[in-house]
């Protein structure tokens, strides 16, 4: 006993720096938020305790409700769409075929880039004056040279979600990487028995890829949730809050220095996104299970 209580102390001295890191960096500074989020605060002023009068203000918002659509929308889309692509491209290049390393390169290269050129870059893409898209459409005979992209709001939302969901590179090295894991005598023995490379992908691969998918759709799902960047940069949430997300709308209060409204959207946010991929994950894992 005496020997569990002095392993236990070592083992609390050493985990201690993480902890009150962990504590100072994360722990007090969500605290604060869902704290000051029942408050009418200003930054400057003395707090003011006004209970959920700010939840009550934002979900009888119709920009708010709207924006949290947004939110599900674009978690969706990078869980259900990004991830799919990541994973046929990384069982792909798994097969090693002929400049697969240079394909892989490629794909990836977008991810050491910084937001804010790809952002700029796809609103020359996107340019209504005779922008890349239009160009192209035109030259196919399929469009017109002067459509507004990302100022019609039938096509807002659509094309700030497109240029984000084909950057698959970071979820398609995570993928590679745990394929390139699976030992190639399961394939060839499959292969003896007259198993097909679907058959093979289907039988072999995503079954042992099963806990790995479940780890990146949770990851894509959690960029969705809380995506801002590329948003703000391209519409900043227009043409008339069509683009808008729950991150752009906290940036606008924090601004207006109207922090008790703003944290209450962070808290909003912080909540409904853990609650979203808890769910997702556990539908996942029990999809998993029943397939086992």
């Amino acid at each position: 006993m005496a020997t569990k209580n002095k392993n236990f102390k070592h083992i609390l001295l050493f985990l201690a720096p993480a902890i009150i890191l962990y504590i100072i960096y994360f722990i007090y500074p969500l605290g604060f938020v869902m704290v000051t989020s029942l408050t009418d605060w200003d930054g400057i002023s003395p707090m003011k305790f006004n209970g959920i009068k700010n939840y009550i203000v934002l979900f009888s918002d119709g920009t708010f409700l709207h924006a949290l659509r947004n939110n599900v929308l674009w978690a969706l889309s990078l869980g259900f769409i990004q991830i799919p692509l990541a994973a046929t491209m990384a069982l792909i290049l798994a097969r090693k075929p002929k400049g697969w390393k240079t394909f892989r390169t490629m794909y990836f290269l977008p991810n050491v880039i910084s937001q804010v050129a790809l952002a700029m870059m796809w609103l020359a893409i996107y340019n209504a004056d005779h922008g890349l898209l239009n160009n192209l459409l035109v030259a196919i005979g399929r469009g017109d040279s002067a459509t507004n992209w990302l100022g019609n709001m039938d096509t807002a939302f659509a094309a700030v979600i497109i240029q984000q969901v084909f950057y698959i590179g970071y979820f398609m090295i995570v993928i590679l990487a745990s394929r390139m894991n699976i030992p190639t005598s399961y394939y060839e023995a499959a292969e003896i028995d007259g198993a097909s490379i679907a058959q093979q992908e289907w039988a072999i691969t995503l079954p042992m890829l099963k806990d790995i998918l479940i780890t990146t759709i949770t990851l894509a799902l959690a960029f969705g949730i809380r995506h801002f960047e590329s948003t703000y940069l391209m519409t900043n949430g227009g043409p008339a809050h069509a683009t808008d997300v729950l991150g752009i709308l906290l940036y606008r209060n924090l601004g207006a220095l109207q922090y008790g409204e703003g944290n209450a959207i962070g808290t909003t946010l912080i909540l409904f996104g853990g609650a979203t991929i808890v769910l997702i994950r556990h539908l996942l894992q029990n999809i998993g299970q029943k397939e086992d």
